[in-house]
């Protein structure tokens, strides 16, 4: 629920306001967001005082997180990834749920993401762009079969396929490129959009926040709960809950 104090809607921010507005009279919005999403589900950032990379580990989080890492030491990858990226009891927040309104509503045509944890389908988001891929898709490094989760889960350590090939998650690790057709659809969308909302990115991870270069559109907006690289670009910036401010533009709280 919203806070106390901003249930009255003569104290919601002028912020708030005017980005309902925005979205009212745009027809072609696209989101792209990051960690700061999937937070306040009780999913982890990376970069924040307490993220991942601020904490202690026998190597450091973004040495684990590599393709050459996780083909030499796959065991202390995969206990890493299953100890810190797999979070169990997780659901869409209010961030998810108001994007798969709007789309629903026919005003967002995309969703780009920058997170592997696949709460903006499990809130009915359709058109998602996974820059970094998702824990919930698995494949054999030597077949090419899928695997979903619950395979992941229910092997041992190391995941293996029925061939006998290694399983690796459908995740972009550092060293590795970016999904071609997942570039080109963000790219389109962001070229044709009107509206652009930035919401829960430092857009300090590239080349994923390279794309933002490709708007040309009436309004960037940018939602995040501190200051980012692209504020001064942007025709309306809000450091609030992402939660509590697309909830309130789409009636949700």
């Amino acid at each position: 629920m919203v806070n106390e104090e901003r249930k009255n809607i003569s104290e919601i921010p002028e912020k708030w306001k005017k980005l309902k507005n925005i979205i009212k009279e745009s027809n072609y919005v696209v989101f792209f967001g990051g960690a700061g999403v999937s937070t306040e589900s009780g999913v982890p950032d990376f970069r924040s005082v307490d993220g991942l990379y601020n904490q202690k580990y026998k190597f450091p989080p973004e040495q684990i997180l590599s393709h050459s890492f996780f083909m030499r030491n796959t065991e202390e990858f995969y206990r890493f990834y299953r100890d810190k990226l797999l979070i169990d009891g997780v659901h869409p927040n209010n961030a998810h749920k108001a994007l798969a309104k709007l789309e629903k509503e026919g005003k967002l045509k995309a969703v780009i993401t920058q997170n592997i944890d696949g709460l903006h389908q499990a809130a009915g988001s359709q058109a998602v762009y996974e820059l970094h891929g998702s824990v919930l898709r698995n494949y054999c490094m030597d077949c090419g079969k899928f695997y979903d989760l619950d395979y992941v889960n229910s092997q041992e350590l190391v995941p293996r396929c029925e061939c006998g090939g290694m399983v690796k998650p459908d995740v972009v690790l550092y060293e590795e490129g970016l999904d071609s057709d997942v570039i080109n659809g963000t790219i389109k969308h962001i070229i044709n959009a009107d509206t652009l909302i930035i919401g829960g990115t430092s857009l300090t991870v590239y080349p994923a926040a390279s794309f933002i270069r490709y708007f040309g559109g009436k309004n960037l907006v940018l939602i995040n709960k501190q200051s980012t690289p692209m504020d001064s670009e942007c025709s309306l910036v809000i450091n609030d809950s992402i939660g509590q401010v697309l909830g309130y533009c789409t009636e949700l709280i």
